[in-house]
């Protein structure tokens, strides 16, 4: 019985996602069989649970539109999940610990014993990697501005610079906030970052949705050059022009580096490290024609490199 509570408990909070699913995919989920699966849908709807088979193409089961769930309904891995998202939100909003942490004793507290003692075995500590380059914290009004903008359909006026935008998706990559918008102005897709704009409120009018270039609001940051990064400080700065793509470049680039376009099938990309050696490294790993290499202590480096691989190569 204790096992089939667990289990009808799991079932409870993935229907609770509001996804429609079949049987195959509900007992892949849950390890078991279709035909457990379809005992455990008919235990929930003895209990009251309003379950709805979906006919047809993408038919399933998903839980009925009346249906409310119990306050808290958590599984070991969910409890989890929520126990470090609350503890790492901090890095990326300011002015959010203590609601964070207050939230995360309320939700400690409104759970089952067994998912309460999951949720408090995972303490974090978040701790700077120094090849990331993350922005300050953003201002979780900001954050809320925008995704109410993104979420009701509202265009946005942006102070500086002075734009009108239509705010799609809100992406968080390496510790950085970027807003993945429409500017019908220039008629062009945009990815910027969020900490160096200042969105005045939505306006209240309305836009009609587009496609995402990629279908992807991750992979369009990712493969954006222009997204409003700049250089981080290094010991060693340089640059060169790299025989690639600068979408290419821009996707795999460290964090704290810069891609400016050149060509089709070039761009330039500025990075740092802590020494001309590793720098010269960095750029090899593109494994692609490097020319126009500033400044002269990159070049010395790469020929250094040069001399000691052909060095450790010669026969013994």
């Amino acid at each position: 019985m204790a096992v089939t509570s667990a289990r009808a408990l799991k079932l409870l909070s993935i229907f609770g996602t509001g996804a429609t699913l079949t049987a195959g995919e509900l007992a892949s989920r849950l390890e078991t069989s279709v035909r457990t699966v379809r005992r455990d849908i008919d235990t929930l709807r003895e209990l009251g649970y309003e379950i709805e088979a979906v006919r047809g193409a993408g038919g399933g089961y998903r839980l009925g539109r009346a249906t409310r769930l119990p306050p808290v309904v958590f599984d070991e891995d969910q409890a989890v999940a929520a126990a470090v998202a609350l503890q790492t939100v901090p890095t990326i909003l300011s002015g959010i610990h203590e609601n964070a942490a207050r939230a995360l004793a309320t939700l400690r507290q409104a759970m089952p014993a067994r998912s309460r003692a999951h949720a408090e075995a995972f303490t974090v500590s978040a701790a700077r990697n120094y090849w990331e380059f993350p922005a300050e914290p953003i201002n979780g009004e900001i954050i809320r501005v925008l995704g109410s903008a993104i979420n009701r359909r509202h265009l946005i006026h942006l102070a500086e610079p002075p734009l009108t935008l239509e705010p799609h998706a809100l992406v968080v990559w390496a510790a950085r906030w970027y807003l993945v918008a429409f500017e019908p102005s220039a008629d062009r897709w945009r990815a910027m970052r969020v900490d160096r704009l200042e969105p005045r409120m939505p306006t209240g009018r309305t836009f009609e949705r587009r496609e995402i270039p990629h279908g992807d609001p991750v992979a369009f940051v990712m493969s954006t050059h222009d997204r409003g990064d700049t250089p981080a400080e290094w010991p060693c700065r340089g640059s060169a022009l790299i025989a690639l793509p600068a979408p290419v470049v821009a996707q795999f680039a460290p964090g704290g580096s810069t891609v400016e376009y050149e060509t089709d099938s070039s761009c330039r990309l500025t990075l740092g490290a802590w020494s001309w050696a590793g720098l010269a490294g960095l750029l090899l790993t593109f494994d692609a024609d490097l020319t126009a290499i500033e400044p002269p202590e990159l070049r010395q480096a790469l020929r250094a490199l040069h001399t000691r691989i052909n060095k450790s190569l010669k026969p013994a």
